[in-house]
């Protein structure tokens, strides 16, 4: 299951760099805690431009996500760290 969400999804996408916690590929992941997983109740924010509203369920479990080598979320928090950058489509 996770190959299919990861690597192979990545190589279909002509990604060749990522998908794989090897060396010198792009090593962005989740460190989940599998006991601890679990989804909060959704909830209605309003912060979409003109008061528009949307859903909003949170997850818990997810110890930490890294991206680039830095962990960009902590036990649900934003550390601050923008390490990523914007992915565009190559013209064929």
């Amino acid at each position: 299951m996770v190959h299919a969400q990861t690597q192979r999804n990545a190589r279909a996408l002509g990604m060749f760099d990522r998908g794989a916690l090897i060396p010198g590929m792009k090593a962005d992941f989740n460190l989940i805690d599998f006991e601890k997983l679990d989804l909060t109740a959704p909830q209605v924010v309003h912060d979409l431009p003109a008061g528009g509203r949307r859903l909003v369920q949170h997850a818990k479990g997810y110890v930490a996500t890294i991206v680039s080598g830095q962990v960009v979320m902590q036990e649900g928090e934003a550390t601050g760290a923008l390490p990523g950058q914007l992915v565009r489509s190559k013209p064929a």
